[in-house]
Order: C-alpha cells, then structure tokens, then sequence
C-alpha cells in the first residue's frame, strides 16, 4: 500500500461526507464564526488521537499480545460491519450514535472527534498499517495528515454542501463511499485469513 492508496483508505474511514449531517445536526446553535473553530478544534483532537495510535498502536499489541493476522481480521471486520452501516444506513448512522438532541449545545471531543471523525473503524485501520510495516511510519502519518486535511475542508463546507446537494445528496454520497469500503474490508479480511492459513502450514 502506497501514501495514496493509505489516504483513499483513511479518508473513506473517516467519512467526512458522511458526518456531514452529524456536523449540522451538533453545531445547530453554535454561531456561524465559532462554528469553524469548533471544527478544526475536533478535527486536531482526532487527528492527535489517530497519531497517538499510530505511535503506540505496535507496543501495545506486544503488551497484549495480539498478532497481527487478528488485528488484521478484527480490523477488516470493524470495517465491514461500519461499511454496511454506511451502505444501508440506519438512523443512528454509522457508529450508532443518535443525533437528535446533538445540536443542544457545543460539543466537546464527544460525539464529534470520537467517536464520529476517529472512530474505531480509523483507529483499527491506522493500528494495522503501522503493525504491517512499522518502518514506514512517515508515509503513514503523512496519510493521516493528507486524509485528516481533506475531512477537515469538507467539514467546514458542510452547511453549504448540505444545502446545495439535499439531504437525499448526502445520503448517497454516504453510501458510494460506504461500498467502496466494503470492498476495502473485504480485501483485508481475505489477507488475514490468507495469512492466518499460511501460518497453520509453517
């Protein structure tokens, strides 16, 4: 996997198109010039939390000691089962985090950052690129960096890419997206269990 197949992945991972109804829905009654600074601020803590396991993400499999056959499966799955989410959507989205009463204030790490932007599905993905190939941890955060940038500009534009496409809009782009990951957790899940055989025969 190259810098720009790791940010493809990531930014359908992070599902800044997908969010878009969570972004409007949360910051309803925030006022239109603090509303940005919200943004970014979430988008910097998800950002801070995706490095960290980036960093750490190895030690702790050794602590636990995970192999990276299971971390690949569980990855895959995670993805599977949020890209099915995304494909036939259900009214708590994705991560299964109602947003009815989400625009009662200005939120907070929560549900923003976590679990909507760095959700479990982008921390397992940055886990198992890093415990594949440790060695390329520049390419990796550069990926995070360069997908982190991306959710963050359609983030910002998310009023005006709401009211210019509709919600039907959204909700289509949600699903595009949430098909190509599907395939994407597919793939990783025939890995792990190629891998998983290979090891059974050595």
């Amino acid at each position: 996997m190259d810098i720009a197949s790791a940010t493809i992945l990531l930014i359908l991972v992070l599902d800044p198109f997908g969010n878009i109804p969570l972004v409007v829905a949360t910051l309803g009654r925030v006022d239109e010039e603090r509303r940005r600074h919200v943004i970014v601020r979430e988008c910097a803590i998800a950002y801070g939390a995706l490095l960290v396991f980036l960093f750490m993400g190895r030690p702790l499999l050794e602590l636990m000691r995970l192999s990276e056959t299971a971390i690949g499966l569980a990855g895959g799955l995670i993805l599977f089962l949020i890209a099915l989410r995304m494909v036939f959507q259900h009214p708590e989205g994705p991560m299964g985090d109602s947003v009815i009463d989400a625009g009662a204030g200005e939120p907070y790490i929560v549900p923003l950052a976590i679990p909507a932007i760095a959700g479990p599905s982008a921390l397992a993905t940055v886990i198992v690129m890093t415990s594949r190939e440790p060695g390329r941890w520049p390419e990796w955060m550069a990926a995070i960096t360069l997908a982190m940038a991306a959710s963050v500009t359609v983030l910002l534009l998310a009023a005006r890419i709401s009211r210019l496409i509709g919600k039907r809009g959204v909700s289509a782009l949600g699903r595009l997206m949430g098909l190509i990951l599907t395939a994407i957790a597919v793939e990783m899940l025939l890995d792990g269990i190629t891998n998983y055989v290979r090891s059974l025969g050595s």
